[in-house]
């Protein structure tokens, strides 16, 4: 324990010293520079820093234990986000970057009003302060809680270790935040990113090397006689097709193709915290390899994502230790299989990962909050020295919040990945309607973007309280998938944004034309479309690979 507690603290300070270096010389005075890294990062960078935003603890325990309790069908959410992210760079970021701005409800208000600003900060702060930023610090609390026992060394309860560890994470994640600004949280991301990937996809072959010695092998390595026994005896779980069917959390096969898609149009074209990386590009080309970089990282995610689940679930099953929770499975597996010698380095590694989700989160609330509410609404004279310090000021106000409701999910049991891709898609499908509709339909009326929050409102949480049954459409009695509804919302509320536009146009409204500012070079990428589908290519391939067709049969 000693060695392992010695080893975390090494990577954990080695990482934090490069990030000081890196950034010790960058002006963090004037608002470009502190929220958007001066618009300098290039695209190695961007990439790694998407990776790890998106990539924390409740991915790492939250998607493994669905596979755990399902099977592979979850993978979706990884292996899928490669094509979200082709959208991103060759639709979105060419947009974003042309008009210069530092939030997503910054271009909302430049494309309808003020009031539209207004709502959707509102509407995404509230998000992430009571949703996303809780959600990752309970998960990483639960990680720590079971590779360290800090529960049993101090005879605490685990929710007691829990509200401690969260405390722990919020203090050393905001001095990233608040005090080193964008350029620190990205930097820390990318030695991070490095990390995680070597540990990340460590855990696998270890765990597969565990199962074939407990399936009887007698070789040293037995990693073969793992797959060989996964495939022979556990096929099913493998197979990433569900049934049409299927509850959260598996993944309904025709939602694979239509809501995942939107909820990846959502995560990774139009939320904050993924988009605040690609809008500080130093220009068009750097932005677009990051992306598309990302891309290849997230369809290589199944590996450390999805895979240990199911290897776990065997494992568990031989040896008659299976665990009672799906959120419980992954750090079951890491005390299982990760040697002592090196917990230190993959706690570190997971570390990092907790801490680069909860920071760049953070950075993002932040910045709506000082440059979309305090510049706009409060004090639009405020210098950049002003907005730093505010920003500041609210990131330390926001961490502490943050750090008394996370605990609070302990009480949650539905599983952490369902209840935060479930609730994110209430205000985050309406933002996605809002930019893409501003963009296809350039004479929507002033307060359609507001029209469509309200009605999505409506009827997405009506239909997460009714949580309607399959037996109304001649199926089973299980609970209708989340995904369902958004697979219908989102087309429906683009074509009632068509209807405005169209009804507008009639009206001889005045055309929107979206200006140039100048902010970057927006030369794009000469190898983009080539890579998007090499992209593509590797998406089918996997889910080939893992259906009735492949090892999944």
């Amino acid at each position: 324990m000693i060695f392992t507690c010695v080893t975390f603290v090494f990577f954990t300070i080695l990482v934090a010293v490069i990030s000081y270096v890196k950034t010790k010389g960058d002006d963090q005075t004037t608002a470009d520079g502190y929220f958007l890294a001066g618009r300098g990062l290039p695209g190695i960078v961007i990439a790694g820093s998407l990776l790890l935003t998106n990539l924390s603890a409740e991915q790492l325990v939250g998607t493994n234990g669905q596979t755990w309790a399902i099977g592979m069908s979850p993978m979706a959410f990884e292996v899928m986000a490669a094509t979200a992210l082709i959208v991103l760079a060759l639709f979105a970021a060419p947009r974003y970057l042309k008009s210069g701005i530092t939030t997503i409800p910054q271009l909302l208000g430049e494309r309808y009003d003020r009031p539209t600003k207004l709502w959707f900060s509102i509407a995404y702060i509230i998000l992430y302060l009571f949703v996303q930023i809780p959600v990752i610090l309970y998960s990483g609390s639960l990680v720590f809680e079971n590779i360290f026992n800090l529960s049993g060394t101090l005879g605490i309860t685990k929710f007691q270790s829990i509200v401690i560890l969260c405390i722990l994470i919020t203090i050393i994640g905001s001095i990233y935040a608040i005090f080193g600004g964008l350029k620190a949280v990205a930097v820390s991301d990318t030695i991070n990113g490095v990390g995680l990937l070597i540990g990340g996809l460590m855990i696998p072959f270890l765990a597969l090397n565990v199962l074939g010695h407990a399936s009887g092998s007698d070789s040293g390595v037995a990693i073969m006689d793992g797959v060989r026994y996964l495939i022979h005896n556990h096929a099913d779980m493998l197979n990433s097709i569900a049934p049409a069917q299927s509850e959260a959390p598996a993944v309904p096969w025709p939602t694979v193709f239509l809501g995942l898609v939107f909820l990846g149009f959502q995560s990774w074209c139009t939320h904050q915290s993924f988009i605040q990386r690609v809008l500080a590009a130093e220009n068009l080309k750097e932005a677009q390899k990051g992306a598309l970089y990302c891309a290849f990282l997230k369809i290589l995610g199944f590996m450390f994502l999805a895979l240990p689940g199911v290897i776990a679930y065997a494992i568990f099953n031989i040896e008659g230790t299976q665990v009672s929770m799906m959120d419980d499975a992954y750090p079951a597996l890491i005390t299982r299989v990760v040697p002592q010698p090196v917990m230190g380095f993959f706690a570190a590694v997971m570390f990092g990962a907790i801490l680069s989700s909860f920071n760049s989160v953070l950075n993002s609330v932040n910045t709506m909050f000082t440059m979309d509410i305090y510049k706009e609404f409060i004090n639009k004279n405020a210098s950049d020295k002003k907005l730093v310090s505010v920003g500041k000021n609210i990131g330390i106000v926001f961490a502490i919040f943050s750090m008394i409701v996370g605990p609070m999910v302990y009480f949650f049991p539905a599983g952490l990945k369902t209840f935060l891709d479930s609730f994110v898609m209430l205000v985050g499908l309406p933002v996605l309607s809002g930019v893409f509709g501003g963009f296809f339909f350039n004479c929507l009326p002033k307060y359609s973007a507001r029209f469509i929050m309200v009605f999505h409102i409506i009827c997405y949480g009506g239909f997460m309280l009714l949580s309607p049954s399959y037996s109304l459409f001649g199926g089973n009695e299980g609970t209708m998938h989340y995904l369902y509804a958004v697979s219908v919302l989102w087309p429906l509320e683009m074509l009632i944004m068509y209807l405005m536009h169209r009804h507008n146009k009639r009206k001889g409204a005045e055309v929107w034309v979206q200006e140039d500012v100048g902010a970057v070079d927006l030369t794009p990428w000469k190898y983009r479309n080539i890579v998007s589908v090499i992209v593509i290519v590797c998406v089918v391939l996997v889910y080939l690979a893992f259906s009735p067709l492949g090892i999944g049969a």
